[in-house]
């Protein structure tokens, strides 16, 4: 410990961990980093494979602990989600552009099996508008869904498929920070778009219009909506009217009074029911108002056999299945958490990710097509008062009901109907306000926000996820290209060091130019963090009169997690620079990973290891004490020299 230092504590030089430990941490920390492997310690054989059973299987932990109690407050949320999934399972088929019935299908076998799996105690499963208006769009770029829709439908249920085994791959592998590069940002602006030509898709059914295009840009839907004018049906528009005031009313009635959610989550069914009955008797069809059809009693068919994996079609099977894939698992993971948030609960992503990729790989088996945890079902399942993942089981018995007694009933259910169900639901997910909290927070984000948003509305929607994506990119690699650096000053009366440009009022110390550098150092930033610490230097000195020469730099490195071999090499090349002018380099706290590279590479040989410290304290009063030093020095030499004449 060198002389002067005001630390009782010195810096650790242990000798570097070998690269198996470190490869091991670091593969630890990025894919298991909720250590899953604790809960097996300390147990035996039979304790292992019961708590292997509990972590892979999320039912085994809890259902021995179920009860009469809980299994009330399940019941009445599975009751109460079922009515809301009957009339969104027609609505987002008809989205896809399938037969009605699979939405049915889809309500009925993925909820059961992420009961089972699903480690979200209030996600309700089911089909999403955007995914399902994605499905339809690129599918439909190779196969008609007017001119083939068996082929069509067959290579829906194959798009599932492969979506659900990409999805278990990155939950077995651990992929979950995949998710991650769909931002806030990204989901706002995405969903907002999806949501403004979804609305603007629905005026076929409000006006009960025939002709329409399969394009889901604005220009186009907006031009094929006043080309087909002598289409529109004014019978038709005014029970859509009807139906959207309605909804709207009793979603207004929730805003104001949250305890009277159900009155919201089954007027979909109600509008349903009345449509129906209004269609029987009333002969809608025969009025210019077209009904859904035919719809078959029955539990779900096997559709196995049907999977197609063409060459012709497959490019867009695995396109459609990637895209939608991915934003199934960022919408269904990210509402599972803020929910579980709420009650102090985490979720896991990657067994999420598991959950969804075998719900979808069974439920393309049997005749469904791509389910995850869409927010307006959690919602109300959260809402009803879920407590475990059986809401979901319960919803799936009751959807087995529906379908072997009451499907043909909803037959008769009116497409406008079905549109003014989807205009309700898209009208909540164009969330203007966060849109706004954007730009008066991060200008950037808001950019991204407000690309994603545009380039679904006026191109086409993986497009305009595309560019979203790729602006958070390259965000990203600015930050990583041009780290955060900053100099350092005690701020009065305490020992701390903070950001000048921060806190104005902190005090420079003479010859000492403390800076702090807040990311890893390595080849991307290595010429800007070189080019920063010498652009610092040079304004010192320009301003010499207020701190003097400059003598030490001191390189704070908390904030540096790791550094690459370029990295030592300019920190290297920054100390011979800084040597040939009289200057002395120090470093302050490297991390573990840090030190122990500067370490194997000699670097610290370089620069001594007596210049490296625990703390700015520490450093700053050791540099003190050598110029201090070197002022005595200097004092006894001059008065030497005087008293020699």
């Amino acid at each position: 410990m060198s002389e002067g230092r005001s630390s009782h504590h010195k810096v650790s030089f242990a000798t570097p961990r070998g690269f198996g430990t470190t490869f091991k941490s670091d593969l630890k920390e990025t894919f298991f980093p909720d250590d899953p492997f604790k809960r097996f310690q300390n147990e035996k054989a039979l304790g292992k494979v019961k708590k292997a059973l509990e972590y892979f299987v999320p039912i085994f932990e809890w259902l021995p602990k179920y009860n009469f109690r809980t299994l009330r407050y399940d019941l009445l949320a599975g009751l109460t989600v079922t009515s809301l999934a009957i009339p969104q399972g027609i609505s987002y088929a008809k989205l896809a552009q399938i037969p009605p019935i699979i939405g049915l299908y889809s309500s009925f076998v993925p909820p059961l099996i992420y009961a089972v799996l699903g480690d979200s105690k209030y996600i309700a499963v089911g089909n999403v508008a955007a995914c399902s208006l994605l499905i339809g769009q690129q599918i439909g770029e190779v196969v008609s869904p007017t001119n083939d829709p068996t082929l069509f439908l067959h290579l829906v249920f194959t798009a599932t498929f492969v979506t659900g085994i990409m999805q278990l791959l990155m939950g077995v592998l651990r992929l979950g920070i995949l998710v991650d590069f769909l931002s806030h940002s990204t989901i706002t602006g995405f969903m907002g778009g999806t949501a403004v030509i979804i609305c603007l898709q629905q005026l076929k059914g409000i006006l009960g219009m025939t002709s329409f295009t399969n394009k889901t840009d604005v220009v186009a839907v907006l031009t094929s909506v006043f080309e087909h004018k002598k289409e529109w049906q004014w019978q038709s528009a005014v029970a859509g009217i009807v139906f959207l005031i309605f909804l709207q009313t009793t979603k207004f009635i929730k805003d104001k009074k949250p305890k009277l959610f159900w009155v919201s989550a089954i007027s979909p069914l109600v509008v349903v029911v009345v449509g129906c009955v209004y269609a029987y008797f009333g002969h809608a069809d025969k009025h210019g108002i077209p009904i859904v059809g035919d719809l078959k009693k029955g539990i779900n068919p096997s559709s196995i056999r049907y999977l197609n994996f063409d060459k012709r079609y497959f490019p867009a099977i695995l396109k459609t299945a990637c895209i939608t894939g991915l934003i199934a698992l960022a919408e269904g993971i990210a509402i599972g958490r803020s929910f579980a948030i709420t009650m102090n609960e985490q979720v896991d992503g990657n067994k999420e990710m598991i959950a969804y990729g075998i719900m979808n790989i069974i439920g393309s088996f049997t005749s469904c097509y791509l389910t995850t945890g869409p927010f307006s079902k959690t919602a109300v399942n959260y809402n009803a008062g879920a407590k475990t993942a059986m809401s979901n089981a319960v919803m799936s018995l009751f959807m087995m009901l529906v379908l072997l007694l009451l499907a043909p009933l909803f037959s008769y259910t009116p497409l406008v109907a079905l549109s003014a169900i989807i205009v309700s639901a898209m009208l909540g997910l164009i969330k203007y306000e966060e849109a706004f909290e954007l730009f008066k927070v991060d200008k950037y984000d808001f950019c991204v926000c407000v690309t994603a948003f545009i380039g679904v509305v006026f191109i086409d929607m993986d497009t305009g996820l595309g560019l979203s994506v790729g602006l958070s990119l390259v965000r990203a690699l600015l930050y990583v290209a041009r780290p955060g650096t900053c100099k350092l000053g005690k701020l009065p009366d305490s020992v701390l060091y903070r950001d000048l440009e921060q806190y104005p009022d902190g005090k420079k110390h003479s010859g000492i130019l403390v800076l702090q550098i807040g990311s890893p150092i390595y080849y991307a930033n290595c010429n800007y963090v070189r080019e920063r610490i010498l652009r610092w230097i040079r304004d010192e000195q320009s301003n010499i009169d207020s701190i003097g020469h400059v003598e030490h730099v001191l390189l704070e490195l908390s904030g540096v997690i790791t550094i690459d071999m370029t990295g030592i090499e300019t920190l290297s090349e920054i100390n011979k620079t800084l040597g040939g002018k009289g200057i002395k380099l120090g470093l302050i706290n490297p991390r573990i990973k840090v030190m122990e590279k500067m370490m194997a590479s000699h670097f610290l040989d370089k620069i001594g290891k007596k210049n490296v410290f625990l703390s700015v304290e520490d450093a700053v009063e050791t540099c003190r004490f050598s110029l201090q030093l070197s002022t005595e020095n200097s004092d006894s030499s001059a008065q030497h020299s005087d008293d020699t004449i």
